[in-house]
């Protein structure tokens, strides 16, 4: 179940605080359009012999904002410990016979490195809904330029109950200077309910025509969790 909404106001703190170097690894695949189905049938058949290497946090398929795509998230302790695993994994027979077949399916990956962002704590749930990954492209200068900004967008969003935050992420490799939100609704209705009372808001207004002014593009996609995410 989601923390009550007192308890999620935490999960965004005024400070740094993850001392850890966990990473993150983010993956967005364009499917072959029409095989959609055949990806994820192989991949709820196989990906047990994936996820026995290090910790998948979810995976989903697009529904809205992009076609034919799938994104998955994964968790490690280190570098190095991705390391072990990438080579674990092209030791691993089964799972290359997998591979071999989900490839056939897949026209385009792109895979991103990212950090939890200090002051965010991930936040996980088994309650069932729908996810919404929002994508910013910040202006070049790293979160010296645009930290305290974003934190007050986050702020703004979650504290007065508009949405639900699973977690914010600082890409290392891949595009820099992008930040990946990820949240949660109950449904598409209360996802856009949601919006509507954020746009209403005379604080949230402030608060987002001052993120703006750091702001290249965003990118919002609504994301459907498979029946093998752990992220219901």
């Amino acid at each position: 179940m989601l923390a009550p909404q007192a308890q999620i106001c935490t999960s965004v703190s005024s400070g740094q605080q993850q001392e850890n170097r966990e990473i993150y690894e983010l993956r967005t695949y364009d499917l072959v359009p029409g095989k959609m189905n055949d990806y994820i049938t192989e991949t709820t058949a196989g990906v047990h012999l994936r996820t026995v290497h290090s910790e998948m946090i979810g995976f989903w398929t697009v529904d809205i904002g992009g076609p034919n795509k799938v994104f998955h998230l994964w968790k490690y302790d280190s570098f190095e410990h991705r390391s072990r695993v990438c080579t674990a994994l092209r030791d691993d027979k089964a799972w290359q016979d997998v591979v071999s077949t989900l490839t056939t399916f897949i026209n385009k990956m792109d895979v991103e490195i990212a950090y939890l962002i200090p002051w965010c704590q991930l936040r996980k749930t088994e309650e069932k809904g729908v996810y919404e990954l929002v994508s910013f492209q910040m202006k070049p200068g790293g979160p010296e330029l645009w930290d305290e900004a974003l934190k007050s967008f986050i702020h703004s969003q979650v504290c007065p109950g508009y949405t639900n935050l699973i977690g914010v992420f600082q890409t290392e490799y891949g595009l820099l200077d992008r930040v990946h939100v990820l949240w949660w609704h109950k449904d598409p209705d209360s996802c856009a309910a949601g919006k509507r009372l954020a746009q209403e808001d005379p604080e949230v207004v402030a608060v987002v025509r001052e993120y703006t002014r750091f702001l290249v593009s965003q990118k919002n996609m609504l994301l459907v969790p498979a029946s093998f995410s752990p992220l219901q």
